[in-house]
């Protein structure tokens, strides 16, 4: 639909930085909780889904069951738990098209600066139109821009690139002209985006191989759950969704909880099944043991066994080396190996991308995120006014984002009561900060400096928890003397009580 390139006139309630998976997500719970609320969506491209219509690589798919990926309030009504991107972008848009969010939606609108001002107890936000300045002012802000760069992933460069006479590509930047029928091509990585990408390409390459570093934990689920099915035979569709998600809600956090209180049954477990999956004579101690403990980086999802299967049939096949150098035809390790190659596709992971990548400042003082303390996972410490949604790592992005959105209606709304026009938590003294994600992956070790810190005790403690999240973030109170309001600045904020 068409985007408007004029300024707009009023101040909103809030605003929505993307709108994928998060935006839209929170976009309807603005309508239906806080249906006062004049709000819109800056999508800075010109479609809806986010990440999942980015990335269009073969075999794009959720790594998490879209049971609990999908909202809350809108049942996923297809049988597989494990969709491809294709379906989870047509999820996404229905349900913005269904909702009324998509009138809502500004495409093309690049944010690239906010500035918080506290006499007017507002934020102008700066956007990219079409090559034109927009600037928008609004009283509430609500990223929900991820948090990876679009434009820029981990690339990181070989010696000898510029020798090699194939073509070299990156899974979110797929070329949509390459042709790799019946030609060998390498898959650098061992992440979730090489463990889709290696089974996928196998069905038309000559030969798929995946070159990793070190292996990766990786697990064989149904893309269908039988239990899914049988309770859609006995219930009704939407007690069906639920029995189904609160199910895998409950399994994950077992799994999960297990895995991090045993950690080597765990992992003997995970290496027992790539052995059965593969059979007693391939070496799963090199290829599929990593040498950390299970959910120190995330566990890949392989759905009804696709990876094992098609390094069972030979289509595919593993290699755990170090890249020496590329050659003309192919790639060089350090073991002395050489690898050919018409393509080589380097699944070499994301780049983290903190509030969008905007340059924010607070009262004229620029705002860095890596210096701020992180409030329930969601808010920054001395940030006024501004959500920011970021999931779980050990379970479905959108049970926080769901969780989030739901508080910021609840804030919204106290902030009505009680008068008040601004919400901003301050850190406390004795909070020891920690890293807000306890993950040894590279993608999160780079970023280290860019991300927020969380603290040693509540309300900074960053849960990978739904229960506990919920607990905290539906039902705990807003007013909990961390949280400070004000109608407008003052020497001395004080909590509500």
């Amino acid at each position: 639909m068409p985007s408007p390139s004029n300024d707009t006139p009023d101040v909103l309630d809030v605003l929505v930085v993307g709108a994928g998976l998060s935006g839209i997500g929170a976009a309807w719970y603005l309508q239906r909780r806080c249906p006062g609320k004049r709000y819109a969506i800056l999508e800075a491209r010109d479609a809806i889904g986010g990440t999942w219509d980015l990335f269009r690589y073969p075999g794009v798919r959720s790594d998490s069951d879209m049971y609990t990926l999908g909202y809350a309030f809108q049942p996923w009504t297809a049988g597989k738990a494990i969709a491809d991107g294709p379906s989870i972008r047509n999820y996404i848009r229905d349900t913005a098209r269904n909702n009324g969010i998509e009138r809502h939606i500004r495409f093309r609108h690049k944010v690239v600066a906010a500035a918080w001002s506290s006499q007017d107890a507002c934020w102008t936000v700066q956007a990219e139109h079409d090559g034109a300045a927009v600037t928008i002012r609004t009283r509430f802000l609500t990223m929900c821009s991820g948090y990876y760069s679009y434009e820029e992933a981990y690339r990181p460069a070989f010696e000898g690139e510029d020798r090699y006479q194939g073509r070299i590509v990156q899974p979110q930047f797929w070329p949509q002209d390459l042709d790799y029928r019946g030609k060998q091509v390498v898959v650098v990585g061992s992440g979730a985006t090489a463990v889709t990408l290696v089974p996928a390409m196998a069905e038309q390459a000559a030969h798929v191989t995946m070159l990793q570093r070190s292996p990766t934990y990786v697990v064989t689920r149904p893309s269908e759950y039988g239990f899914a099915r049988r309770f859609r035979r006995w219930l009704p569709e939407p007690a069906a969704y639920w029995a189904t998600r609160w199910r895998v809600i409950a399994e994950s956090m077992l799994l999960y909880r297990v895995a991090r209180s045993k950690p080597e049954l765990v992992k003997q477990k995970i290496v027992a099944m790539a052995q059965h999956q593969l059979g007693k004579d391939f070496d799963v101690g090199t290829h599929f043991t990593p040498d950390y403990k299970p959910w120190d980086q995330r566990v890949c999802v392989v759905p009804d066994g696709d990876l094992f299967k098609a390094i069972r049939q030979k289509r595919a096949s593993v290699v755990t080396d170090h890249i020496e150098r590329f050659t003309e035809t192919g790639i060089l390790l350090k073991s002395g190996r050489e690898l050919a190659a018409d393509v080589v596709v380097l699944a070499t992971g994301l780049k983290l991308k903190v509030l969008g990548g905007v340059a924010v400042t607070v009262d004229g003082k620029p705002f860095r995120a890596g210096e701020a303390m992180s409030y329930k996972g969601m808010m920054l410490s001395d940030l006024p006014n501004c959500v920011m949604t970021f999931g779980y790592t050990n379970a479905s992005w959108t049970l926080k984002a769901d969780l989030t959105a739901a508080y910021v209606c609840r804030l919204l709304r106290y902030m009505d009561r009680k008068g008040v026009a601004i919400a901003v938590p301050r850190r406390q003294a004795g909070v020891e900060p920690e890293p807000f994600l306890d993950f040894t992956s590279g993608y999160v070790q780079r970023a280290k400096s860019e991300l927020p810190q969380q603290g040693s005790r509540r309300p900074w403690q960053v849960y990978q928890n739904y229960l506990q999240d919920m607990l905290t973030i539906r039902y705990g109170r807003i007013a909990d003397g961390v949280m400070h309001f004000s109608a407008v600045k003052t020497e001395q904020e004080g909590a509500l009580p």
